[in-house]
């Protein structure tokens, strides 16, 4: 075959490889715009009526599973070639009670966090590194020559004692137990150190999302992780708190600002205790609700969740206010599920007072046709405008 006839033959298949992969791109979109899972409200007629809306899309029968809650239902292109099978969950129908609200958080870590490792000078005079290549950032010190650790002054009077005799630790590293052996240098003021940067509480203000009827709540829309190691805390305990807004730092390209306010850790301003920290939010019991602004709300599934106008609820005035926004992008499938959709904020009061979405906003519950869809809980760095959200089901369901 000469070169022209290749020449020819491929310019002849170049359509059908072109309309080949058009299907195939096609076919990929549409098979992820189809959620992998989804919760519907028990006793609901056609709960999935918004999905067999699209023409191209067959849907079988639902197939039950043990229990009768649960079913799958498998969904193909033109009833030929298969998409998926989505999982269905029946829940309850459930209102919570809403705020907006900034709230003082303070936790204690399990264990003792280590940060980072690094030199010391020893009493003779030369530089040493103890901790290196033995403790990772991001390790949790549990306990010290068996002895369970409740913070860091604990670390450090075991370390003061030790007179530079070597210390059996036992540490969780990535859920994992291990059992590790550091040596105190001596160093050249008399104390004994061990070379390494920890921390054991953190602090912040952040915003209530919503409470239920039996007093539990849920803030943040994501979990509160380590400014240094990335990493989300472990938690032992923690305490929530009323928190008063001192200024706010305007949101800017390349800076999210940030909600500036004090927190006075005095029982007549403590609101409950925090006991979970997870991927989706702060979790715990509100036992004090004076001065917590909360509205009964009926909750949406994602799948009543649509692009378009919505209204976010946040305290930036001196109370709860309710401001303009939309949500520009919605991803059922999103890996990180605090950030399942994209929110722009266009409220020109908010965006004077704000620049948009700023650090303490996380929480800010998220309206839409009168029912509570989900929360703010991300900014983008570069447009401060925008950021993304929670559906409420992945905060109420977590």
């Amino acid at each position: 075959m000469t070169g022209k006839q290749i020449f020819r033959r491929t310019l002849k298949l170049l359509p059908a490889l072109a309309l080949a992969a058009a299907l195939f791109w096609g076919y990929g979109e549409l098979r992820d715009s189809i959620p992998n899972q989804l919760y519907v409200f028990s006793g609901e007629e056609n709960p999935l009526e918004e999905l067999r809306e699209n023409p191209l899309v067959s849907w079988d029968d639902a197939v039950t599973a043990a229990g009768g809650d649960a079913y799958t239902v498998s969904c193909s292109l033109c009833g030929v070639l298969p998409l998926k099978t989505v999982k269905v969950q029946q829940i309850p129908r459930e209102q919570v009670m809403v705020s907006g609200e900034h709230i003082g958080i303070y936790m204690e870590t399990s264990g003792v966090l280590i940060i980072d490792s690094g030199q010391l000078q020893g009493a003779d005079g030369l530089a040493c590194e103890p901790a290196a290549h033995i403790v990772q950032s991001g390790d949790y010190i549990m306990k010290v020559n068996g002895e369970t650790l409740d913070n860091k002054k604990d670390l450090m009077e075991q370390v003061a004692d030790s007179q530079g005799e070597p210390m059996e630790l036992q540490v969780l590293r990535r859920e994992e137990l291990i059992t590790l052996s550091l040596t105190p240098v001596k160093t050249q003021d008399g104390s004994y150190k061990l070379g390494i940067w920890v921390r054991d509480n953190i602090q912040g203000i952040g915003t209530l999302t919503f409470v239920r009827q039996d007093g539990s709540f849920g803030a943040l829309g994501h979990g509160i992780s380590d400014t240094d190691t990335g990493e989300l805390l472990h938690l032992s305990q923690g305490e929530l708190y009323q928190a008063d807004l001192l200024s706010i730092s305007k949101g800017q390209e390349g800076n999210p600002g940030e909600l500036r306010g004090s927190i006075t850790y005095a029982d007549s301003r403590r609101l409950g205790t925090i006991d979970s920290n997870l991927e989706n939010g702060i979790y715990g019991q509100l036992e004090a609700q004076e001065g917590i602004p909360l509205k009964p709300y009926d909750i949406a599934l994602k799948q009543d969740v649509t692009t378009g106008p919505v209204t976010i609820l946040c305290d930036v005035e001196g109370e709860v206010g309710e401001y303009q926004a939309e949500i520009t992008e919605i991803d059922w499938n999103k890996q990180d599920t605090n950030k399942s959709f994209t929110i722009r904020i266009t409220d020109p009061r908010l965006l004077d007072i704000t620049g948009g979405i700023v650090q303490g906003m996380s929480g800010s519950p998220v309206l839409q046709n009168g029912c509570l869809v989900g929360a703010v809980t991300h900014v983008f760095i570069r447009d401060s405008a925008q950021g993304y959200g929670i559906f409420i089901e992945n905060m109420l369901r977590q």
